[in-house]
């Protein structure tokens, strides 16, 4: 689990409620539950109604990844690619061939099927590099969902609270019903602002850092394989590849 996100997530949910209740407010007054079902529910419509399926089911799908990232297992493959390099240049790129198959990241067996079935330098790029876009701004068309939620939120908040004021308005002429049907419209606003700047926007900045992350990991790949593919020197790999260790 990724700790960070989690306790950011507390902080931030803490940090507002508690200055509510330092204020001399009460949480029960924040919890409404009209109001949630017109800001999240108006939220999740109104992005299902812009999303194509497949992009906003992908988008779904990506969200456990804002608190259990995968682990990226940079340096490991660093090594891996060396000692493929070293085993090409002894043996040729066929020595590469059970490797190919025993390989699991999807991105990594097809790269080396390319060299193992002799792909030169330069096609062996362009592939692996039309990939790596495509895959890329597949991903971030995903993350870009919880951007769209984060745009439509505090607008819904303000329907809310705009709907809320209409039914107070109908209790005009009794005061105390009249002040707390303001208050409760105002519940609408506080949710739509509240979900916009502490869960959606940050949830879509943080998956597309995930997917930069991978992005870059892929490319330490690409850098890699063509390397091996040119017959470089393992040792001078090994040394390109060293920039795409995490600092």
């Amino acid at each position: 689990m990724d700790k960070l996100a989690f306790i950011g997530f507390i902080l931030a949910v803490v940090a507002v409620a508690g200055g509510f209740v330092l204020e001399g407010g009460t949480l029960s007054t924040l919890m409404h539950l009209p109001a949630f079902i017109i800001v999240f529910g108006g939220t999740l419509g109104a992005v299902m109604l812009q999303t194509p399926f497949q992009q906003f089911r992908l988008g779904l799908s990506m969200l456990p990844w804002a608190f259990l990232p995968r682990a990226l297992p940079v340096q490991q493959t660093m090594n891996r690619i060396v000692e493929w390099g070293n085993s090409a240049r002894a043996n040729g790129f066929l020595s590469l061939e059970s490797a190919a198959l025993e390989e699991s990241d999807p991105f990594l067996h097809r790269g080396l099927n390319l060299l193992v079935d002799g792909a030169e330098a330069d096609t062996l790029q362009s592939t692996l590099d039309a990939e790596l876009s495509l895959t890329r701004e597949r991903l971030l068309r995903g993350a870009r969902i919880f951007e769209a939620m984060g745009g439509y939120s505090p607008t819904i908040g303000i329907i809310g609270a705009v709907l809320g004021l209409i039914q107070a308005m109908s209790h005009i002429s009794d005061p105390d019903r009249l002040g707390l049907g303001i208050a409760t419209a105002f519940v609408a606003t506080i949710y739509g602002v509240g979900f916009a700047n502490l869960v959606f926007i940050p949830l879509g900045n943080k998956l597309k850092n995930l997917v930069q992350q991978q992005s870059l990991y892929h490319e330490l790949i690409i850098e890699g394989l063509v390397s091996i593919a040119q017959g470089q020197n393992p040792r001078t790999i090994e040394r390109k590849l060293a920039a795409y260790r995490p600092g």
